[in-house]
Formats: structure tokens, sequence, C-alpha cells
């Protein structure tokens, strides 16, 4: 990939709103291949004082996505449209995905991803199916009504 291609990737990360909150680090990128990095908070800890599950799907699904757009090209749309995940250990560190699309069809691309904590160990793995789409829907179209509101409760 080209030094182009690899900053309209970021760009495009850099546009989404849970790449801030869950601060993703992009580590790398190949053709047909992401790695994700997602730090440790203890805010962020499920029932056993490990890192959420939740999480580590977002961080699957993410992974998956940006490893698609890498042979699509960073604007392509695209849509999860189903995922399962099994973990295999707690994480109780920074957690890497590393995804890699097993077929880019016309219409679906299904990914599998490998999480690990920072020493390494496996802690999930996931498969993650995305649906290739027309035309990818703005954000301002998609906005929740209540992110509208003013500090004051008020309608912007």
């Amino acid at each position: 990939m080209d030094a182009q291609e690899v900053a309209a990737l970021r760009a495009r990360a850099d546009a989404i709103p849970i790449f801030t909150s869950l601060a993703l680090e992009l580590v790398l990128f190949e053709p047909g291949r992401c790695v994700l990095r997602m730090p440790r908070r203890v805010a962020w800890d499920g029932v056993f004082e490990s890192l959420h599950g939740g999480l580590l799907m977002t961080l699957a699904d993410s992974a998956a996505c940006f490893a698609i757009l890498t042979q699509t090209g960073a604007d392509a749309a695209l849509t999860t449209t189903d995922m399962n995940i099994r973990f295999l250990a707690p994480c109780l560190s920074a957690a890497t995905a590393d995804a890699r699309v097993i077929k880019l069809g016309r219409t679906l691309a299904p990914v599998e991803v490998t999480l690990r904590d920072a020493e390494g160990t496996l802690v999930g793995v996931a498969q993650v199916n995305y649906m290739r789409l027309n035309r990818r829907p703005t954000r301002d179209q998609s906005r929740d009504p209540a992110d509208q509101r003013t500090s004051d409760g008020g309608s912007a």
C-alpha cells in the first residue's frame, strides 16, 4: 500500500468517534489485513476485572472493517451483517486485534480476527462478516436525536 492509501485510511479512522473514545491505535495496514490496538483502562473492565468482552468485540469489528478497506479503498461503504467471538482468556492488559480478509466478494466479505493481550496470549478469536453497500450514509443523517440536544436539555 502506498502512503496516500494509508493516509486515506487514517483519515477515515480519525472521523469515527469510537476510535477516539476507545483510544484505538492503527498499528498496521497491509492489503487484506489490519492490526489495531486498544489500551486497557480499569473503567472499561467487565464483571471479572478484565477488559470487557463487548469492547473486545468492538475492537475486532473495527479491525475487520479496516482490513476490508485496505482492499476496497477508504471511501467504500460497508456494514457489519453478523459476527461471532470466542473468548479464550481474560484480557488484563492492552489488546491487539489482527484482522485478515478471508474472501472479498462482490457483496459479502468475511474476516477472521485474532485478539491478543500485551504478552501475546491469545484471548479471543472472531469472525466478522461485512456487506458491501452502494453508498455510505452520512453522519448527519444517522445521528441520534439525543445528540442534537444542547447542554441545557433543549434542542440545538
